[in-house]
């Protein structure tokens, strides 16, 4: 009775031939994943969101995981000068406030300004969305301009979100998740109060600025303007 078994061929290696593809690999360290997840973060130049995040390792490490990581890299960025959050729109490295404004010094882009108009509207909108045209110039007391509007539309800090079913259907406005995600917030309710909105902007980093010049030449005392005190939510409550 012949064998036929070869025995050139360890048993424990006969096992294994013909289908390398299939062996495990080899669980992903800790410190791995982090480094991993810092590339990617720090390579971004939008937020990344835990879905896409999870990606990167094809199924090895859950969502639960991945922001449970995500947490201690937060702890450890803490003290450091750039930080890791979470916005609207995922996760993200920024430049902490404090340290942006040395870093403007050598930048070619200009520290954002705001017109009065600009700032009015978009609070107007943040803090009472979702508003028409009519409901803003009823808050103001002055007509608004279309290019206010068009302003915060093309930044992508507001955009149209339907139409109210009124005689004329004016268009309705609301903020974005790149707002949010220019203020670092991760929702509505994280706003700062009203009266800090206009220094929060202005901390914001990379923020492309909003010229009072950018408005059009004035035809009438009720038209958007810097110009007039009293174009205000107080003149128009008075």
């Amino acid at each position: 009775m012949n064998d036929h078994t070869n025995p050139e061929i360890p048993e424990e290696e006969s096992t294994q031939v013909g289908m390398p593809d299939s062996a495990p690999e080899l669980p992903l360290e800790l410190s791995e994943v982090k480094r991993v997840l810092e590339a990617a973060l720090l390579s971004s130049t939008e937020p990344l969101t835990v879905q896409q995040l999870k990606r990167l390792f094809s199924g090895e490490i859950d969502a639960d995981n991945i922001r449970k990581v995500l947490d201690e890299l937060r702890v450890e960025w803490a003290e450091r000068p750039v930080e890791l959050t979470s916005v609207a729109s995922g996760w993200r490295f920024r430049v902490k406030p404090d340290y942006q404004r040395f870093l403007d010094r050598i930048s070619s882009e200009k520290p954002p300004r705001y017109s009065r108009a600009v700032l009015e509207t978009l609070a107007i909108i943040a803090y009472r969305q979702p508003v028409t045209r009519g409901d803003i110039e009823d808050i103001r007391g002055v007509a608004v301009s279309p290019p206010t509007l068009n302003a915060l539309v093309e930044r992508g800090w507001v955009e149209v979100v339907g139409n109210r079913e009124t005689p004329g259907r004016p268009a309705i406005f609301a903020t974005t998740k790149k707002f949010l995600d220019d203020l670092n917030l991760r929702s509505l309710e994280e706003l700062p109060p009203l009266d800090e909105l206009q220094s929060s902007l202005e901390q914001a980093p990379h923020l492309v600025a909003l010229e009072a010049a950018s408005q059009p030449p004035e035809t009438s005392s009720t038209s958007d303007g810097d110009d007039n005190p009293e174009s205000t939510e107080s003149h128009h409550a008075g």
